[in-house]
């Protein structure tokens, strides 16, 4: 089991692999200097099992909280020590440890939370995806995310996916992923019904579940702090509170012809207990025997795996038989790159 030190350093390796300095500078300070003596200290030796990325991630917890404090503008002396300013690495160093011990309280408050983001670039691989489907069937689309925080992924159809000529409206949330591959076809997307579902759903709409969304990106990549604020700003999905595989059993109790249901997930459901991971595909596997042509079921997944780089990106299509399966690519875990394998079109 990790150390706390050790996971401030595992985090920072993957901060910097991401292209994030920044984080990785912080990170890197924190394991060498934890301040000890404070409450959020004996708050954090406190939390058992694995406290690094793949755990309680308790690093970002703690990073955030610093973040919520400079977009709260609640500290001017630490604002000034984060991006765009600049600072040397004793004043870096002096000013990152009094903002520990002054806020020792809030941030004892702020890391009892998971880490929350709505990465808005994942929507990129959606908007492929969906342009398959669109083309396929002709359908609108039934959209059911799992794993959904606060639903902005649910908007995709309102994003413009900038690569080849373009797909989507013209949009203020514009993705421009490095796309290696052929290009999906040119479809009109249409969303007849959207709903999602999180263990603890965020409503972006009030300032404090807008705050922990932001506060979850990182301080040096402002254009993903622009993006977000861009997808709030068209939001108006609906997510319910509750276990994912619970609330998919339910919503695919009945399927609803004249659309395709699109059901999805962005680098979550690796986060669920290997159980409800059995669950869940056994629902699907189960649900998909009552697809049909008219009422098509869709899985598509957005996840990592035991291969590198990025995630894989596999889409499951019923439509009355047994699924037809396409490994469409591999994507950054943040957006940044899609390597699209296709197919050009949908059988």
């Amino acid at each position: 089991m990790s150390t706390l030190s050790q996971a401030f350093l595992d985090q920072a390796n993957s901060c910097e692999a991401l292209d994030s300095p920044f984080m990785g500078r912080l990170l890197r300070l924190l394991a060498a200097h934890w301040p000890a003596d404070t409450k959020l200290a004996t708050r954090c030796a406190d939390f058992s099992g694995d406290i690094g990325p793949k755990g309680h991630s308790l690093p970002l917890r703690i990073a955030s909280g610093l973040h919520a404090l400079v977009l709260q503008n609640a500290d001017p002396a630490l604002t000034n020590i984060y991006p765009p300013h600049a600072s040397s690495d004793a004043t870096f160093k002096t000013e990152i440890l009094a903002a520990l011990h002054r806020h020792d309280a809030f941030l004892c408050d702020w890391i009892r939370n998971t880490p929350q983001t709505n990465e808005v670039r994942r929507s990129a691989v959606l908007i492929a995806a969906a342009q398959l489907l669109a083309e396929r069937f002709d359908l609108p689309l039934k959209l059911s995310e799992l794993g959904a925080s606060a639903g902005l992924n649910l908007m995709f159809e309102k994003f413009h996916l900038a690569v080849g000529t373009g797909y989507g409206p013209q949009s203020d949330v514009r993705l421009a992923p490095d796309w290696e591959g052929p290009l999906p076809p040119a479809a009109t997307l249409k969303v007849a019904e959207r709903l999602g579902v999180d263990l603890n759903p965020l409503d972006c709409h009030r300032a404090d579940h807008a705050l922990r969304l932001q506060a979850y990106l990182w301080a040096d990549q402002a254009e993903r702090l622009t993006r977000t604020r861009a997808a709030i700003a068209v939001h108006d999905a609906q997510v319910d509170g509750g276990d994912a595989i619970d609330w998919l059993q339910t919503r695919l109790s009945t399927p609803e012809t004249g659309m395709v249901h699109m059901v999805y997930s962005t680098v979550a459901w690796q986060y669920f207990p290997p159980e409800k991971q059995r669950q869940g595909t056994e629902i699907l596997m189960q649900s998909g025997q009552q697809a049909s042509p008219d009422a098509p079921l869709v899985w598509l997944s957005y996840e990592a795996d035991d291969q590198t780089p990025g995630a894989a990106v596999t889409l499951h299509l019923w439509t009355g038989n047994a699924p037809q399966v396409w490994h469409l690519g591999r994507a950054d875990f943040h957006g940044r790159w899609i390597k699209w394998q296709g197919p050009a079109r949908l059988p």
